[in-house]
């Protein structure tokens, strides 16, 4: 019964990073167009971060953590948010929503390259063969004209890159890591934290604060959801997952949240969702396929008999 309920929520949680991630694109665009990027970030991750706190009083979960895990929690939250997820928010005012998420979802190939350099783990056949298809998507995706002849997007794309670094390497460390045991807590000290050093971003680069009221309703519906489903709910779900799976698997999610960003981004933005584009889709999707299951490394053992 035990195995059957972690089961479901290893289930439940990849469809959060999946799925609800994926939404994430839109909604900080939406809000990215209106307020400062940084502000924005602090805005959503500290006041994550306190619901995170007070949720957990209210639940009687203790708040009480190690000198050590307050560390650690600290620097995983500065790795994660605020310059793996911040510096996405300011790129994004340079770049569309699909093809934030088109860049990041080569994210993958990274942690199993710092997975080989850092801890010498070996590559496994079937990861290989997920990420070379991967890598062909997001070819397919990327090399499309409507994209590729976006306007100041070079400094974009070079942020964006750097958050991946810094996102890869802060996945292999919290997988190892001591961490507070409770999700929730681990999540809650990471946002608060992450948003704290945000502010600072924001000071440090002279953005203009605003106040909630004075926001745009649109806005203030995009706030609300980043801040309960987008942080709370399925960044508790990726902490989660970096603990009773594989880093790399966790990492397929990068694959699939261009094809929710790209979707949701045709139906609210009206972009455009090209034949290739849907090729794309496939084949990336067929990607993490090959670095979910088990069952195709069985196979590829039988085949190469």
């Amino acid at each position: 019964m035990a195995k059957s309920s972690n089961s479901a929520l290893v289930i439940m949680a990849f469809f959060a990073i999946y799925v609800i991630w994926g939404s994430t694109y839109l909604l900080n665009k939406i809000a990215v167009l209106e307020l400062e990027p940084f502000m924005l970030a602090s805005f959503r991750f500290t006041l994550a971060g306190l619901c995170i706190f007070l949720l957990a009083k209210a639940m009687g979960t203790s708040l009480r953590i190690s000198q050590k895990q307050l560390f650690n929690t600290i620097l995983a939250g500065i790795l994660f948010l605020s310059v793996g997820n911040g510096l996405v928010v300011w790129a994004l005012r340079y770049v569309d929503t699909g093809f934030a998420a088109l860049e990041i979802s080569s994210q993958p190939l990274i942690i199993l390259i710092m997975m080989r350099i850092l801890q010498g783990k070996k590559i496994q056949p079937m990861s290989v063969v997920g990420v070379v298809f991967g890598v062909i998507g997001i070819y397919l995706l990327v090399s499309q004209k409507q994209i590729i002849a976006q306007k100041e997007s070079i400094v974009g794309m070079i942020m964006i890159f750097f958050c991946m670094l810094c996102w890869a390497y802060a996945s292999l460390f919290v997988a190892k890591a001591d961490l507070p045991t409770n999700y929730f807590v681990n999540t809650g000290y990471q946002m608060f934290f992450a948003g704290i050093i945000l502010s600072l971003m924001s000071l440090g680069f002279g953005e203009e604060w605003t106040s909630p009221l004075s926001w745009s309703g649109e806005v203030q519906i995009a706030m609300l959801l980043l801040i309960l489903f987008g942080s709370i709910v399925a960044f508790t779900s990726f902490n989660y997952l970096l603990k009773a799976v594989s880093p790399e698997k966790v990492a397929t999610s990068t694959y699939v949240n261009p094809i929710v960003a790209l979707l949701l981004g045709w139906y609210f933005l009206d972009e455009k969702i090209t034949l290739q584009s849907i090729v794309a889709a496939a084949i990336l999707l067929t990607g993490v396929y090959f670095i979910n299951t088990k069952k195709t490394l069985a196979i590829f053992e039988r085949f190469k008999r």
